[in-house]
């Protein structure tokens, strides 16, 4: 289990006319994974789930806060202390294109941490070359067909595979997706989310799956937890279905609304959709974060930041002072 206790991280501008201004990614943020189980991070660009998610593969420093894995707590441990507990964690990043060395084979990407494993554990070269081919063939790609190649002649969809099996040469308890489908081919995404599931379900790894896409989120878990994110803050979290079927804070509701439907097929839901207009980053980090673009504000919000809680007879946490459920997804039309 990772588990992530008031986690903030903040960056300075370093060059240009913006030298010196600093933007806070994070905020205080909470969260526990369990082995096996799945999560998925959701908001805009720039809301920090990125930086979340980077932070909890270990490939970004926090400025605030405690990571702990398996009960273990990371700040007080050295940096090489911390790489065996920060290993069983495995990030899959958005480029498949970029994440490869175009100059090495798949047999050679894959030998390069199966020959550190088998250092460390005394094990031989034909395991490495045993475990090599198993790691593709879990990934659903034929080892005497892809082990020669080089990056380049393979499609999108077989190099995200060939990093997912690069991940599992190590193997992790938990998978960290970072927009793992959003660069490939649309075809070819369902295919990638279904190996996902399938690694959870057969190998028990945990899957954390960043993403601004709520169908994704409840494809990878339906049983898992789902947090959104608005500027560095979790705004609502709770179970995926929870959260989509009933979202209390405006933020989750304006993001539910804008999911595309087909006009003519399907009736509005209950609450208009809530409009996002355009953030004016010199506003102060006073009151709640969202107050600005939220037609519910109240005078309360202006001030007074709200803090992730379950007040108002709903059963997922929000950071919200006026939380109401309001149905924001269109629905089919009766006889359609």
């Amino acid at each position: 289990m990772i588990t992530g206790t008031g986690i903030t991280k903040t960056f300075k501008q370093r060059g240009g006319v913006l030298a010196g201004r600093e933007v806070r990614a994070l905020r205080g943020v909470d969260f526990s994974i369990a082995k096996g189980g799945a999560a998925s991070f959701i908001g805009e660009s720039g809301c920090g789930k990125t930086t979340l998610g980077r932070i909890i593969a270990g490939l970004e420093s926090y400025d605030g806060g405690e990571i702990a894995i398996d009960g273990t707590p990371m700040t007080p441990l050295k940096p090489k202390q911390r790489q065996p507990h920060f290993r069983k964690i495995q990030m899959i990043h958005q480029d498949p294109y970029s994440a490869l060395n175009p100059t090495r084979t798949i047999h050679q990407t894959l030998q390069a941490p199966l020959a550190l494993r088998a250092r460390q554990t005394g094990r031989s070269k034909q395991w490495m070359e045993e475990r090599a081919a198993e790691v593709l063939s879990l990934v659903g790609l034929d080892p005497g067909t892809v082990l020669s190649r080089y990056p380049h002649q393979l499609s999108g969809g077989m190099r995200q595979r060939v990093v997912i099996a690069r991940a599992l040469t190590v193997d992790p308890e938990m998978l960290v997706a970072d927009e793992a489908v959003s660069m490939i081919d649309v075809s070819l995404r369902l295919g990638i989310l279904a190996l996902l599931k399938d690694l959870r379900e057969r190998l028990g790894v945990a899957v954390l799956f960043i993403t601004h896409d709520v169908a994704t989120a409840r494809y990878i878990g339906d049983d898992g937890e789902l947090f959104v994110i608005y500027r560095g803050q979790v705004v609502e979290r709770g179970s995926v279905d929870t959260v989509i079927a009933d979202p209390v804070h405006p933020y989750t509701q304006s993001l539910l609304s804008a999911i595309p439907v087909l006009h003519g097929l399907e009736e509005p839901g209950e609450q208009p959709v809530v409009p996002l207009e355009s953030l004016d980053e010199s506003q102060a980090d006073t009151g709640c974060l969202f107050a600005r673009r939220c037609p519910f504000r109240g005078e309360r919000c202006e001030s007074e930041l709200p803090l992730l809680q379950v007040t108002g007879g709903v059963p997922q946490e929000h950071a919200c002072f006026h939380p109401q459920r309001r149905s924001v997804i269109a629905r089919p039309l009766s006889g359609v």
